[in-house]
């Protein structure tokens, strides 16, 4: 009896160990990019967060399936020059887990949440720091994580009145549908 319980002990304290490190490393990173290297006063401009789910990870759809479910969310703070006019999240995918009866809408692996951004007519040439939080549940196939969120802000560059800026990152855009 006396070994079984120092067998059980000495496990414990080997998953121990994994458990927690598994629980506080980042389940979910994220960065912005912008559709643009700036704006003129009165032009749109597109924001993009980039979010990356660890492997063996989901986090839940913006409009999850279930009441009770925590939703993923990417919020910007309007200011007087910069407003936000749209969020585009995308479709989650249905997925079957141990721990539920039905099929849930989640998403796993690389995921683009978009903003669409309207600067003022009146906004001066200059850089404009918007204050995001991206919040999320991960959960793998048998437990979820506590909710967590971090600080996901975005540097937005106002150009003078009537000049363009170069566009980039097009690849990211092209599949963002703020309809």
């Amino acid at each position: 009896m006396k070994n079984q319980v120092t067998l059980s002990l000495v496990a414990l304290l080997m998953v121990a160990p994994a458990a927690i490190a598994q629980a506080s490393k980042q389940v979910v990173e994220a960065k912005v990019v912008l559709e643009a290297e700036g704006a003129a006063p009165g032009a749109s401009l597109k924001a993009a967060a980039l979010a990356r789910v660890a492997p063996g990870f989901h986090v839940n759809d913006h409009k999850p399936s279930e009441e009770y479910l925590i939703p993923t969310e990417w919020t910007i703070e309007a200011s007087k020059e910069i407003s936000v006019e749209k969020m585009a999240y995308p479709k989650g995918e249905l997925k079957k887990f141990t721990f539920s009866d039905d099929r849930l809408s989640v998403y796993e692996g690389d995921l683009t949440i978009g903003a669409l951004l309207k600067v003022s007519r009146a906004a001066k040439p200059g850089i404009y720091k918007l204050k995001g939080v991206f919040k999320y549940q991960a959960c793998n196939d048998h437990a979820c994580l506590p909710p967590k969120s971090f600080p996901l802000d975005l540097d937005v560059k106002v150009l003078p009145k009537g000049k363009s800026a170069k566009r980039v990152n097009a690849e990211v855009f092209r599949n963002v549908r703020f309809d």
